[in-house]
């Protein structure tokens, strides 16, 4: 009976910690809901930020601690600034100084920097000299400080620029695209586009495919294809560089849910695989499918549409990048989207009901 207890209490801990709360503001004061709409913490607090890593930052009177999603104390209120916590740890400022410290409020001894950038994916970046390097949680240096610029990673890569070319490492260090390129894209399945002198094409390993004639290519967003614009125009290219859709619209965003949003004399729709519409223009913009398997268009404000092009939520919202970290979609993410209404925002369920029957001041992004 009492491990029967233990396990249920250690379950219900797990699922706690799991979900995802968003922060909204009740007028002056902020709290937390859970994707019901009903409150987990309710609003007490003057200040706070979003939950990041299982812990959120919370202001009292003139100083910043992090609570858990119970609500209690983790860390008690000792800082003047904060960031938000990310592989176990966060950057604080105590006193003038600023910091690293774990979740226990401790100070870590972590490599000298210029700068204090954010843990992501394991490492955080440090500068000596104008040169950046990368040193992983325990404070060991994992990229040696020789290079101009490394953007954030991605999937265990990021793009990296030395000696004014560009290339892409892994988390290890390792040079996975050589630095020779004038601008590189995202990497995605051993792919990323790339460009030399005036050329644009794509990088295959160690191998560069020029495209010719193109001027600008899309990532590939994990999709197996991506837009490319060549004389004005764009059109679609698979991962060899041959072009699956000739170029020939105006605009156009990347597949999702096998649909992509294009525009054609000033007006948005969807285009299937083939290139052939599913959806016909007629939207002023719109945004690619979720898993959800609605989209966001825009005629008197923002509505969603099903996949067959039926409007399954009327018109007449301003929306906002609903999905998690690093993503670039806006709309649903597991059965909910962020929602703006006569200057109030709430959240909408795939039918169009308002989570809680609530409109608040202020609501950010539902995060873990």
């Amino acid at each position: 009976m009492k491990k029967a207890l233990i396990f249920s209490l250690l379950a219900i801990g797990q699922i706690l910690f799991a979900q995802e709360l968003a922060l909204v503001k009740e007028k002056s004061t902020v709290g937390y809901i859970d994707r019901s709409g009903k409150y987990v913490i309710y609003p007490t607090f003057d200040a706070a930020k979003n939950f990041s890593d299982g812990l959120a930052a919370v202001k009292i009177k003139q100083l910043w601690g992090f609570i858990g999603k119970d609500g209690k104390m983790v860390i008690e209120p000792s800082f003047t600034n904060i960031r938000e916590f990310h592989d176990g740890i966060c950057i604080v400022e105590k006193e003038g100084a600023w910091m690293y410290i774990n979740k226990k409020g401790e100070k870590l001894t972590m490599p000298s920097s210029e700068k204090l950038y954010d843990f992501n994916e394991g490492l955080a970046f440090f500068k000596i000299n104008n040169k950046i390097g990368a040193f992983n949680t325990a404070g060991k240096v994992i990229i040696r400080e020789e290079y101009d610029v490394i953007k954030p990673f991605q999937n265990g890569f990021a793009r990296a620029s030395k000696n004014s070319k560009w290339g892409i490492l892994n988390t290890k260090g390792e040079t996975i695209v050589p630095f020779e390129y004038d601008d590189l894209g995202e990497y995605s399945d051993g792919i990323t586009w790339a460009q030399k002198d005036k050329s644009f094409g794509l990088v295959d390993g160690k191998d560069f495919k020029v495209i010719d004639g193109v001027d600008k290519i899309w990532d590939f967003d994990n999709q197996p294809m991506t837009h490319a614009r060549k004389n004005g125009k764009i059109g679609f290219v698979d991962k060899t560089g041959k072009w699956t859709i000739e170029p020939q619209f105006e605009k156009a965003r990347s597949f999702s849910q096998n649909l992509a949003p294009v525009c054609l004399k000033n007006k948005w729709g969807y285009i299937d695989p083939t290139g052939n519409f599913v959806i016909e223009p007629q939207y002023s913009d719109a945004e690619v499918f979720s898993s959800d398997n609605l989209a966001p268009v825009r005629g008197k404000g923002w509505g969603f549409i099903d996949n067959t092009g039926k409007i399954v939520i009327p018109m007449g919202y301003e929306i906002s990048a609903s999905f998690g970290f690093g993503e670039k979609n806006k709309g649903f993410n597991q059965g909910v989207s962020r929602v703006k209404k006569g200057g109030k925002w709430g959240f909408i369920d795939t039918s169009g009901n308002l989570l809680g029957d609530k409109w608040f001041y202020n609501a950010e992004l539902f995060q873990n």
